[in-house]
């Protein structure tokens, strides 16, 4: 009778053991572990990272961390960590939370325009992905690289076509510079190719005029006739004689390092550059900006007309008067020059 009341006993202790486990664990996996007010919170999980990395993303988001940490070991999440960005909605359990962070990175979009070089670019996407600037940079500027896919150092930013793109926060440096290249690539479908053919272009002289187009004019409805005067111009053999090259030269001389030009002189048509259009026929090696894709397409499709020249407009701020004589051009031109005369504007 005693063995059988010692026995009971222990059955009893064994019960509330069980329960008590069992009611730490349910509440470990299955209890709402949430601690912030919003309905999602995000964590960047670095490639590499540790545990104590990841604990340390996660603490200030959770009502208890032991629990979390105690299933975590059970799951043996702790020693296979899962780089990329993953959301923690509000009301999670510790079950869910490392289901998520384990198997579900999300990705984000991404998105860049009006770079004027590769590194500004570099600098523009580290902001957004896990990839570092120089990393960046490095792999955009291989030279194996543009032997194999058609590119030289001053045609290379013409390859990241300005849009919204998705991409994995932890994406490498190399991968995003070859998924923009798979998107480059996928734009010059076999039309636009017949297009740029038939103006008797290559790809990468389309976007090199295309970054000509889009500094003269901002303007999306008025870069097809830009585009047009350029075009009539490599026709006939006539230099481009296109200011914002000059710009582009003059920029690169530590004379005019961290100055703005406002008003283009002839001092400035004197410079020794290949990408003076005054002093060189033809288009310049490379781009001068990164164009808007509405610049491209301006290329691409261009306006059919006769005129050969044009001035900006001081009554239409942002756009222009075109000409087909010189004569004519000239009045538009001097008439602009009194207008920046007028507000000052002298270099």
């Amino acid at each position: 009778m005693y063995i059988k009341k010692i026995l009971w006993a222990v059955a009893l202790i064994g019960l509330v053991i069980f329960g008590v486990v069992a009611y730490y664990i349910y509440g470990a996996m299955f209890q709402p572990n949430t601690a912030f007010n919003n309905e999602t919170a995000y964590i960047y999980v670095p490639s590499n990272a540790n545990y104590d990395q990841v604990r340390t993303q996660l603490e200030p988001l959770l009502d208890d961390i032991n629990t979390f940490d105690a299933l975590a070991s059970q799951k043996k999440y702790t020693s296979n960590i899962k780089a990329g960005r993953f959301a923690i909605s509000k009301g999670m359990n510790n079950n869910e939370i490392i289901n998520s962070i384990r198997s579900k990175n999300l990705p984000i979009k991404i998105a860049f325009n009006n770079q004027n070089n590769l590194a500004d670019l570099a600098g523009r996407i580290s902001t957004q992905i896990e990839a570092d600037s120089l990393a960046l940079l490095e792999a955009m500027t291989d030279e194996s690289f543009f032997s194999e896919n058609g590119f030289s150092k001053a045609t290379a930013l013409g390859m990241y076509l300005p849009n919204s793109y998705e991409f994995f926060w932890n994406t490498t440096d190399e991968g995003f510079r070859d998924k923009m290249l798979k998107e480059y690539n996928r734009f010059w479908t076999e039309s636009r190719k017949i297009k740029a053919k038939n103006l008797k272009l290559t790809p990468n002289e389309v976007i090199t005029l295309a970054s000509i187009v889009h500094e003269e004019s901002k303007q999306a409805d008025e870069q097809p006739r830009v585009a047009g005067v350029y075009l009539n111009r490599l026709r006939i053999g006539m230099p481009l004689q296109a200011d914002p090259t000059l710009k582009f030269a003059a920029y690169q001389l530590p004379k005019y390092k961290n100055t703005v030009i406002r008003r283009v002189l002839n001092i400035h048509k004197e410079i020794e550059s290949p990408y003076n259009t005054y002093k060189n026929r033809g288009l310049p090696p490379g781009l001068i900006a990164m164009p808007d894709l509405s610049a491209v397409k301006a290329v691409l499709n261009p306006e059919k007309h006769n005129y050969l020249y044009f001035a900006a407009d001081a009554k239409r701020i942002g756009y222009h008067k075109f000409a087909k004589t010189l004569s004519q051009h000239n009045n538009n031109a001097r008439e602009y020059q009194r207008y920046l005369s007028s507000q000052g504007i002298n270099r």
